[in-house]
């Protein structure tokens, strides 16, 4: 493997290789600077016996994700296991606490911002592995498509983790987002949503106030403050004029939620 990365794209590669248990020589040459070179064994960057040395290390691979661009080499398949060197840095622990450490108020706020009313899933091929009780719960809530609101009372975990978590996740590209935020039922057209309504049990049915704070992922008991709140959240996440970056596709699932999101809210008005 050979080529230029930016900067995110590193930190992915990192994840990569460790997720893979890859084996062999990475070479990482920044612009205008001298190769950083680090050997792999089974997924973990090897260096000499001592916590300098792992501190070393670490240090080094901090500062080459912190360049612009670098261009990275990867020669795989190679057992490499030099002598004095026993200790190892997991490269897919050391990338999760890495990403993790960067959450701080307005990051949080932000991807509260970003998530809110999509549908979050996990890529099974890039799922970290747990590292106690609250990661599994964390990963199960998340082994089936769900929203950020659905995610929270299934994982049971404090927000800022969570948060941290789902961080993780989006820059090693191991969470899938749909922003639409529908399910194969909210696709439907709405006649044929309207008769999956009719059809249900009377008992099953939602009253138009539950749908509609549904919708805004509230519950039965939001106050008009929490609705505002809701929508205002929802509205920057999904205005397809804040997104100028969106494909013709996603800004037309955008458009079609923006408008279900605000027929909901002037519903509860």
């Amino acid at each position: 493997m050979r080529g230029a990365l930016g900067r995110g794209e590193l930190v992915r590669l990192l994840y990569r290789l460790g997720r893979h248990a890859a084996s062999g020589v990475l070479t990482l040459t920044p612009r205008a600077a001298r190769p950083e070179v680090f050997v792999l064994r089974r997924g973990a960057a090897v260096c000499a016996d001592g916590d300098l040395a792992r501190r070393g290390l670490i240090a080094r691979l901090a500062r080459s994700l912190a360049e612009p661009s670098i261009a990275a080499t990867f020669d795989g398949g190679v057992a490499a296991y030099p002598p004095g060197a026993p200790h190892q840095v997991s490269l897919a622990g050391w990338a999760r606490s890495h990403l993790e450490a960067q959450l701080d108020a307005a990051l949080a706020e932000a991807l509260v911002h970003e998530l809110t009313g999509a549908r979050l899933a996990l890529r099974p091929d890039l799922a970290p592995e747990p590292l106690d009780e609250a990661d599994r719960r964390m990963l199960a809530a998340m082994a089936e498509p769900r929203r950020l609101d659905q995610i929270w009372p299934v994982a049971r975990t404090p927000r800022f983790r969570l948060l941290a978590f789902l961080h993780f996740l989006r820059a090693v590209d191991a969470l899938e987002v749909d922003p639409t935020g529908e399910s194969p039922r909210a696709r439907a057209s709405p006649i044929d949503r309207i008769a999956a309504e009719r059809s249900a049990p009377v008992g099953v049915r939602d009253s138009p106030r539950a749908a509609a704070l549904r919708l805004l992922g509230l519950d039965d008991a939001a106050d008009a403050e929490a609705v505002k709140r809701a929508y205002r959240r929802l509205a920057r996440a999904l205005h397809p004029d804040l997104q100028p970056g969106a494909d013709a596709h996603r800004r037309r699932a955008l458009e079609r939620r923006f408008a279900e999101v605000t027929a909901a809210y002037e519903a509860l008005l």
